[in-house]
């Protein structure tokens, strides 16, 4: 086993279009630094978190990194102990998948270290686990993005069903960042829980519409 591992899990945008818990992509810079060593406690012990200013629990079962780590030894019935340093490199709040990156890079590195007994599929459904203690529901278009990289259509999730799409490699994003804080929790309380059929019909096609455009270069269609 490695004395210790760092990886890097990008930030992501999600919601694309109306494509809401439906279509999300990784961006390039910003995402979350967090290292990982083996301890001899038998216990999962978060030691330092940066760039955070205070804010993040360092308790291991109320930490999104942590607890997705948590969720795979389970899955393992491991008792190895880990020590876990997070960095984080993006804002929280921001709508950028703080919590979904800190996910991934937990159970990412978490997998190299013993040597990859998950393949990538699997280890989404331990970053889900993550991602629920930040958001109270089960969304995968962060974590998918911040784990497979690029744009993906979650087209299920029971059971999880990932579409790689490729868009135009002259695509760009910009992403504006104003200083408002929104959590993910509270924000979904907001959302109807039924949609009239008329305006649901509009959401299906311009989500094809979207992906097509993406798959066809089509800048209207995405636009």
């Amino acid at each position: 086993m490695l004395k210790s591992i760092k990886v890097f899990a990008p930030a992501s945008v999600s919601n694309v279009g109306c494509g809401f818990d439906t279509i999300g992509f990784a961006i390039n810079g910003l995402g979350d630094e967090l290292i990982i060593k083996p301890n001899s406690h038998g216990v999962l012990k978060i030691k330092k978190i940066t760039g955070d200013k205070g804010r993040l629990p360092k308790n291991a079962e109320a930490n999104t990194a942590a607890v997705a780590m948590l969720s795979m030894l389970k899955s393992l019935n491991s008792k190895q102990g880990f020590d876990i340093e997070i960095r984080k490199k993006m804002p929280l709040c921001s709508g950028l998948g703080s919590s979904a990156a800190s996910a991934v890079a937990g159970v990412f590195a978490l997998n190299e270290i013993l040597e990859r007994p998950f393949s990538k599929d699997e280890l989404l459904m331990f970053a889900l686990d993550g991602e629920f203690i930040a958001s109270r529901a089960i969304h995968a278009d962060n974590v998918a993005p911040s784990l497979y990289g690029g744009f993906n259509l979650i087209r299920s999730y029971n059971p999880i069903d990932i579409i790689k799409i490729n868009p135009p490699k002259s695509l760009h994003c910009t992403v504006l960042y104003i200083d408002t804080e929104i959590n993910t929790a509270e924000s979904r309380k907001l959302i109807s829980k039924n949609i009239p059929l008329k305006k649901s019909r509009e959401h299906f096609g311009n989500i094809g519409a979207l992906v097509h455009g993406l798959h066809t270069s089509d800048y209207s269609l995405i636009g």
